[in-house]
């Protein structure tokens, strides 16, 4: 596989504002030496600013750093004496303030001290990269570009790049290649018009709805209720969004567009409401500021009413008829419906959609390439679920279209600008089997062809689009055994609701296991899904429990230990692919496996004590056999102290580098930052160590730390008891894990080995899970989604 290499060893980013000291977070993130400027301090330090820019970081949510300990690694500078750090950098982002002036000092001021090799950026949200290079020698230009990064840049998956006319191309694949394998990115190719893709369309989206927030009358809670996730968008929807992002700052992105777009048919359109600019007056900028939109008063959240000038409590909630319409599940007919029916709010959401779309096909060849860089800059920069293009091609294109039209001539719509031709050409929408719709190339345009998308085997879809889901070798109501390709690679992917455990599962598994000793080389165990286990189905350990079948809990209890002993000793290596949540019984599994693959953002935790049980899926069993093999003496009992803490308060990483501190995963385990490259990377994992010979590990002798450990761990929970920091249930369970850790009631040092602590495990989870304050607990849980603490 050839491409542009691009090796970046370390980075600069300048300006050390919310976005900045971000960018330079996830930089570290990826292993990058990242040195963060700001302007020098006036008193202390003098590069003091980036200095708490820096510690600011550890205070953030969500967390900007993978891993707390990360932050160390950044190093805080200043441009009157830390330039000369620019000599060795391989990528340079200036990420300061949205002023073209400032920048273009900043750019004359660096400019000697950037090499000819560097790559030079703007994290620019809208500013024209041409202008920007104009302040840069000749020689510095041709490496000189947009990459815009969205807000917050560790988990927003959209990078807008933007070439400038000079520009090198052959430096294009290297760098998409660096931002979508190194960094975990998405990367969108816009045209250098102002705020390019994603905020062109979706500011737009923005000021549409608030124009007709007015022309409908409807509240602002309303108009959440209606633009959230009952449309596919999240749950901030357009109002939250606002107070989150700012009223001020929307104010300036509304007058950039006005300033920018002189030309643009909607200019009329591109002016903050009277509402706005009277909150803005009033300091209520928000959620910064304590009140915007909404405003929390107690454990109340309020609404402003402009009818009333004052605030009220929100309701948020969709009329009973547009809530009917909205749950249809065929987009044609919710479309037809929306915009037949009389109801204001079935008429509001209509025309929000008539204007995205009138906007978004009259501008798409002046900002972008093809329909599918608008539809990913705006699900990947703005959280839908589908873009504008996608809604329209699944509502109907070609009815859709003529209402369009239709308002368009009876003057209903925000502009009379003509939809482009190419809209009506009889075309049943704008993505097809041979790529998306080009108005410039008047054709339809493949997806990238580069290398790094090869390690995509199963990209983010467009409407429509279909990807081989390969050959399948056997399964059974609870998984599937497939194969890709022709590495010999099994695939293990679960069935159930949130990859949850049952006994199908769970014989699947063993089975797969089997079948792969006598046909395949190796297996991966990873899901269709974002999530690769929730662990055991509480709602069935529940209804065992509640019926009274507890003998078949245990039995099923046995069987979830049996099949990850089946994972970790059979002949061939098992590697676990996770990415999103790994809880409870999913992060045994991976634990037993012969390698784990992760995607970054994988939340990995032993977390059964929040339901008021303990891990007995091997668990603790295999950080026994972890802290034994560590431990330089017979007595394991300090590796055991790090474990029973995380374990006892049921901690999940926030990370897969987090879970490496926690102990969840292995230092040999592999943490990828792309998620879409996860099965590409775990099947090579698993072809290698099936190719190296891999082996399973052999029975080990334990060496526990015995009932002197366990007696350690229990004066410590009486002290928290007294202290009321725990409930008694909460130290019954803590006793039983340390326990289980410690290898039951023997003397510190003894041997033990794997079933005796399977055994010990068995025995704790079956005393708590028939005691009414945990059958409680697995209730409130199931029911409220949070933990019951009693």
């Amino acid at each position: 596989m050839s491409q542009a290499t691009l090796r970046i060893r370390k980075a600069a980013v300048l300006g050390a504002g919310v976005m900045g000291a971000q960018i330079a977070a996830h930089l570290t993130n990826a292993g990058i030496q990242t040195v963060l400027f700001d302007l020098a301090a006036r008193e202390g330090p003098k590069n003091g600013i980036a200095i708490k820019a820096i510690t600011h970081l550890g205070k953030l949510s969500p967390a900007p750093l993978a891993a707390r300990e990360l932050a160390a690694a950044i190093t805080p500078a200043d441009y009157d004496e830390h330039l000369a750090e620019l000599k060795d950098c391989d990528f340079v982002i200036e990420a300061i303030a949205e002023r073209m002036d400032w920048k273009l000092d900043l750019y004359r001021k660096i400019a000697a001290h950037i090499p000819e090799r560097t790559i030079l950026a703007s994290n620019t949200s809208g500013l024209s990269i041409n202008r920007l290079a104009e302040a840069l020698p000749e020689n510095l230009r041709h490496r000189f570009l947009g990459v815009h990064f969205f807000n917050p840049p560790r988990y927003m998956h959209l990078v807008e790049v933007t070439p400038g006319k000079a520009t090198d191309h052959k430096l294009l694949e290297g760098l998409e290649a660096f931002l979508t394998s190194s960094l975990g990115k998405g990367v969108v190719f816009a045209r250098d018009t102002p705020n390019f893709i994603g905020n062109r369309i979706g500011v737009f989206s923005m000021l549409a709805t608030m124009y007709h927030t007015a022309q409908f009358g409807l509240g602002f809670d309303v108009v959440d209720a209606l633009t959230g996730p009952a449309v596919g968008r999240p749950k901030s929807a357009t109002y939250r969004t606002a107070d989150v992002v700012g009223l001020d700052t929307m104010a300036h992105v509304i007058k950039t567009m006005a300033d920018t777009l002189p030309d643009d048919p909607w200019r009329e359109h591109f002016k903050a409401p009277v509402w706005l600019a009277a909150l803005i007056e009033k300091g209520a900028l928000g959620a910064k500021a304590g009140a915007g939109f909404y405003r929390k008063a107690g454990k109340e959240i309020q609404v402003l009413d402009l009818a009333k000038r004052d605030y009220r409590a929100s309701e948020q909630k969709a009329s009973d008829a547009v809530a009917a319409i909205l749950a249809l599940k065929n987009p044609a007919e919710k479309f037809a419906k929306l915009r037949a029916s009389g109801d204001p709010e079935a008429q509001f959401l209509w025309a929000c959609f008539r204007d995205l779309f009138h906007y978004t096909a009259y501008h798409l060849e002046g900002i972008a390439e093809t329909a599918r860089d608008v539809d990913f800059a705006i699900r990947w920069g703005y959280g839908w679920k589908l873009g504008p293009f996608e809604t329209w091609q699944a509502a109907g294109w070609e009815q859709v279209a003529r209402w369009i039209a239709e308002d368009i001539a009876a003057g209903k719509a925000m502009s009379r600008a003509p939809l482009p031709r190419w809209v009506t050409d009889g075309r049943k929408g704008v993505h097809t089997a041979d790529g998306s719709y080009s108005p410039r190339a008047n054709k339809a345009i493949p997806r990238s062809a580069a290398p790094v998308y090869r390690r995509q085997l199963f990209p983010d879809a467009l409407i429509g689009e279909t990807f081989d889901t390969g050959s399948t070798v056997w399964e059974n109501g609870g998984i599937r055994l497939w194969t890709l390709g022709n590495d010999d690679v099994g695939i293990v992917s679960f069935k159930t609701k949130m990859c949850t455990f049952d006994d199908q599962v769970l014989d699947g598994i063993q089975h797969a296991v089997g079948l792969a000793e006598e046909k395949l080389k190796a297996l991966v165990v990873w899901q269709t899904g974002p999530v690769f286990s929730a662990g055991a189905n509480l709602k069935g350990v529940l209804g065992l429990l509640q019926e009274g079948k507890v003998s078949q809990l245990e039995s099923m209890i046995a069987n979830f230990q049996r099949t990850t002993q089946r994972v970790q000793h059979g002949l061939v290596p098992t590697v676990a692919a996770v990415r999103g949540l790994c809880l409870g019984g999913g992060c045994e599994l991976q634990m037993h496996s012969a390698r784990t693959v992760a995607a970054l953002e994988s939340y990995i935790g032993l977390v059964e004590a929040g339901v008021g049980l303990l891990p007995a899926g091997g668990g603790l069993k295999e950080i026994a056999e972890r802290c034994a093999r560590a431990s330089f003496t017979d007595d394991p009992f300090e590796q055991v102290k790090h474990y029973f803490e995380t374990i006892a308060m049921a901690k999940a990483s926030g990370s897969a580098l987090e879970a490496k501190q926690l102990g969840y995963l292995r230092p040999s385990d592999v943490v990828v930052f792309n998620a879409n490259e996860l099965l590409y990377v775990a099947k090579h994992v698993a072809a290698s160590l099936a190719e190296s010979g891999w082996r399973p590990p052999l029975p080990q002798a334990t060496h526990v730390a015995g009932d002197v450990a366990t007696a350690t761990f229990k004066a410590q929970l009486v002290n928290m008891l007294a202290g009321h920091f725990i409930s008694e249930h909460d130290m019954d369970i803590a006793t039983r894990i340390a326990d289980t850790l410690c290898g039951g009631n023997i003397e510190r040092g003894s041997v033990v080995d794997a079933q005796w602590l399977l055994d010990l495990e068995r025995h704790h989870f079956m005393a708590l899970a028939q005691m009414e304050k945990t059958q409680a607990r697995i209730a409130h849980t199931m029911a409220t989604g949070k933990p019951l603490r009693n």
